[in-house]
C-alpha cells in the first residue's frame, strides 16, 4: 500500500501538428468546446495549446491539444483516447464526416456489456468509442 494520498487524474494532452484543424475535429465530432489557449514553453521549446472540455472549465475530462511550434508532425498512436456515447453508430459516422477514419468497426464486446469501435482522427491518433449496453 502506498504512503501517499491518491492524486486524481485530471486531463490528457494530445500532441498534434495541425492545432486548429484538430480543434475543429474534436469540437465537431465529440462536442468538446474550446475554453482556453496557452502559449508557453516546455524545456525551452515553444508550445501552443488549446484546452477543450464539455464545459468552460479545466478538470477531469479536459483534452488539451498541444503543438510544439516548428517541430515535425508527431508519430500517431502513442496514446488512445476514450469516449463514451449513447449512439456508437452516429458517433462513428461523425468521425468519418469530419475527416477521421474507422480503424475497427463497431462490434459487441465478448468481455463486457458494451459495443466498441476504434477510430482515428485526421492525424491518425487512435480513439476507443464505447456504448454501454446495460
Amino acid at each position: 500500500m502506498s504512503d501517499s494520498a491518491a492524486t486524481p487524474y485530471a486531463f490528457t494532452k494530445l500532441v498534434v501538428h495541425d492545432l486548429e484543424g484538430m480543434r475543429d475535429f474534436y469540437e465537431n465530432v465529440y462536442g468538446l468546446r474550446e475554453f482556453d489557449r496557452v502559449k508557453a514553453a516546455i524545456g525551452g521549446q515553444p508550445i501552443d495549446e488549446i484546452m477543450l472540455g464539455v464545459d468552460s472549465g479545466f478538470g477531469p475530462g479536459s483534452l488539451i491539444l498541444l503543438q510544439f511550434v516548428g517541430a515535425p508532425a508527431p508519430t500517431p498512436g502513442a496514446i488512445i483516447l476514450g469516449f463514451v456515447t449513447s449512439d456508437l453508430d452516429d458517433l462513428v459516422d461523425r468521425v468519418v464526416r469530419h475527416g477521421g477514419s474507422v480503424h475497427e468497426a463497431p462490434s459487441k464486446s465478448e468481455a463486457a456489456p458494451v459495443r466498441v469501435a476504434f477510430v482515428r482522427d485526421p492525424e491518425g491518433n487512435l480513439t476507443e468509442c464505447v456504448q454501454m449496453l446495460e
